[in-house]
């Protein structure tokens, strides 16, 4: 196995991953909203912008454990259209950033056989940014492991607006029927109509909400709420988070007596 990031393996980490591997079904989709790096920086007495530079650690450590685990989508909510409204310098700095993260680990990404992706108002992103995503974007487009996709100038209510309006247009066209309107073709215009719906959604930093990701795509998800800071979360963290999921029963509306009967069947 290919070793993202890092000269050589751990046996103890290995041993934890096939021990999650085989002691029941891993999530097909972690999403990840990655909260407090601002914080961490308060405390550690520096600036916000460091805080973001020690968050992209915890990325590298997350995202190698999620494509060795075999994780199918890794979805790293990294900028909301919310977001917009933080002080210029910051969002500068945040831009840079993420087009040197970008840069230097898209061979990383090509060599470990990680596809990337990106969803969010891209009319919003400054160029550079843009030419940068693209590129990486087609570097990996041919990857067939895990896909990690970057939810940038993202939030829930744009994507299930900008689905709505799509609809609308098809249906003032004549080219879409309202009466084929379910739920199954309203996520095809959503953003993420290319991958499944989070099976787990991990939030850091010990807030208790969803901050408008993925509004409809996480109607069913296992949701996990970490008082980590992101800058401190490692894979341990991530590991500890994949065995509560483990330990949940997922119902989906229906009672434990008819999940145990189709499980007979």
């Amino acid at each position: 196995m290919p070793q993202w990031f890092t000269s050589k393996s751990d046996p103890e980490d290995t041993r934890i991953q096939e021990t999650l591997k085989s002691s029941c079904v891993l999530p097909r989709h972690i999403s990840i909203i990655m909260d407090g790096n601002g914080r961490w920086a308060k405390i550690k007495g520096k600036s916000r912008i460091a805080g973001h530079v020690a968050g992209v650690e915890s990325v590298r450590d997350v995202v190698e454990a999620s494509s060795q685990l075999g994780i199918e989508n890794l979805t790293l909510f990294t900028f909301s259209i919310e977001n917009w409204k933080r002080p210029k310098p910051e969002i500068s700095a945040l831009m840079k950033l993420l087009i040197k993260v970008l840069r230097k680990e898209a061979v990383k990404l090509l060599e470990n056989d990680i596809r990337l992706e990106v969803i969010g108002d891209m009319e919003m992103i400054p160029d550079d940014v843009r030419k940068t995503l693209d590129e990486t974007i087609e570097l990996t487009r041919k990857n067939r492991g895990m896909a990690m996709t970057i939810a940038l100038s993202y939030s829930g209510k744009w994507d299930i607006t900008q689905a709505c309006r799509h609809i609308a247009l098809q249906v003032k066209q004549g080219s879409l029927d309202p009466e084929t309107i379910d739920e199954n073709l309203f996520a095809s215009y959503l953003s993420t109509a290319s991958m499944p719906d989070p099976d787990l959604l991990i939030r850091t930093s010990g807030e208790y909400r969803i901050s408008n990701f993925m509004l409809w795509q996480n109607a069913y998800s296992e949701i996990i709420f970490s008082n980590t800071l992101w800058p401190d979360f490692r894979r341990n963290e991530l590991y500890e988070a994949i065995r509560e999921f483990q330990k949940r029963e997922r119902r989906f509306g229906k009672t434990s007596e008819q999940l145990k009967t189709n499980e007979v069947e």
